[in-house]
């Protein structure tokens, strides 16, 4: 009795842990008949296996994510997006068992033990100091950061790991890092040189130039660059500053789209504020209102933004700018008047991040090509199989012609008259 006591009083903690965690208010409520498609398709028998249809399942993200079911839908669309790229990037790290990684010790510790208390301070899961929020936070950031060595721990990634925590348990929060930082692209923009978060605020930056013409050249009037508000954006995906419901749907979104999700969001944030922002005159009070105004102006705004999100498609452009960046570098190191070793320093450095940046591209190609070998295969499978299809087929209709001569024969041979058998008696002599 006493044991079943303990596992009736471990179930009423899950259940209250899992009510704590979902403490946050939905940007988009799900209609009931929304939940049952996606549970639907989470009871799926060997749903790890099957590729669903995307359109649907992108309907289904576009309609609302049930709160619930967050977590196991983030899973699923995982398991998507591994379907659909069956050869994974050789950037993927040693498959080494989280338990083992948390045996280890980490030179990261101190920072990330720094980080915890400013990680989601006024959420009831992870507001106590030290208690199950911030140890499971802790263990899942320490994991990574002996995982993944060139990143370690980088500030920002509490916030993401965060998200993750309260939707699912603390080993499968710690897989779903994994993936949005290997899989999703999440991981660049964490490195050390932080080059590619440069970029990024360039980028972000040209996409406000095209679409916003005039809230660009408003924010250039006061020197206001993407770096004085947005890098925070892209360092904790919006988590840091934005109610939590709305960040969960940021992550919805990232999970089917990948990490460009995030400059969407930027962009569609900016432009729908753009009247309240033109407004102010002066830096401090731009860059106050983006901060702090801006993530809490409502739920109907943030559903605008999101319904927004899901019908750009900027993917072109953001290849464009980060290809103009590394020119106009290379123009500007070649024009200023730098020492020769200054500038030798700084080529070294752009050619370090266009290194990486094409090992990551050969990788991109190599998983490609090796998809073109598998589909051609297939193909060549396929063909031979119709072919062998087509020459049965061939075989049955000869087989099914020489059945139909001879049904054809026998109902002949039924058809003709019968000849009477000749009478015996009248051929005998009679016995005159």
């Amino acid at each position: 009795m006493e044991k079943e006591n303990q596992k009736l009083q471990a179930s009423e903690n899950d259940l209250l842990n899992k009510r704590l965690k979902l403490d946050y208010e939905e940007i988009t409520p799900c209609l009931k008949e929304v939940t049952t498609v996606w549970e639907k398709m989470l009871s799926t028998p060997g749903r790890s296996k099957i590729k669903f249809d995307m359109e649907k399942v992108h309907s289904a993200v576009g309609q609302g994510v049930p709160r619930h079911h967050r977590g196991e839908i983030w899973k699923f669309l995982a398991e998507q997006f591994h379907l659909k790229h069956p050869f994974p990037s050789k950037q993927q790290p040693k498959d080494v068992p989280y338990k083992e990684l948390l045996k280890k010790l980490t030179s990261q510790q101190h920072a990330i033990l720094i980080d915890l208390g400013r990680t989601f301070p006024t959420h009831p899961y992870f507001s106590a100091q030290l208690g199950a929020g911030q140890l499971s936070l802790y263990n899942i950031l320490k994991a990574y950061s002996l995982l993944d060595q060139e990143v370690g721990y980088c500030q920002g990634l509490s916030f993401v790991a965060g998200i993750l925590l309260l939707h699912m348990s603390e080993e499968e929060a710690f897989k779903m890092l994994k993936f949005l930082m290997f899989d999703m692209g999440l991981r660049k923009q964490y490195r050390p040189d932080m080059i590619i978060l440069q970029i990024q605020m360039y980028q972000l930056s040209r996409l406000l130039h095209d679409y916003h013409r005039d809230l660009y050249n408003h924010l250039e009037e006061h020197e206001i660059g993407p770096s004085l508000y947005a890098a925070p954006w892209f360092l904790t995906v919006f988590a840091s500053q934005f109610p939590l419901g709305f960040v969960a749907r940021v992550f919805d979104m990232i999970f089917l789209q990948g990490s460009e999700v995030i400059f969407k969001v930027a962009l569609s944030l900016l432009g729908s504020h753009k009247p309240l922002i033109l407004q102010h005159e002066n830096l401090e009070t731009i860059v106050d209102f983006i901060k702090n105004t801006l993530p809490n102006l409502g739920l109907v705004q943030m559903e605008k933004t999101i319904s927004q999100v899901f019908e750009m498609d900027i993917a072109k452009q953001l290849q464009a700018y980060e290809v103009e960046y590394h020119v106009l570098q290379e123009e500007l190191i070649e024009s200023s008047p730098l020492s020769d070793n200054q500038r030798m320093e700084k080529l070294e450095k752009t050619n370090s991040s266009l290194r990486k940046q094409n090992l990551d591209l050969l990788e991109q190609l190599q998983v490609a090509n090796a998809r073109i070998q598998s589909l051609e295969a297939t193909v060549e499978k396929l063909l031979t199989s119709e072919s062998k299809l087509k020459q049965a087929a061939l075989t049955l209709e000869v087989e099914r012609s020489a059945l139909l001569q001879m049904v054809e024969e026998l109902r002949r041979q039924s058809a003709r008259p019968s000849t009477p058998e000749p009478d015996c008696t009248q051929l005998e002599p009679t016995g005159d």
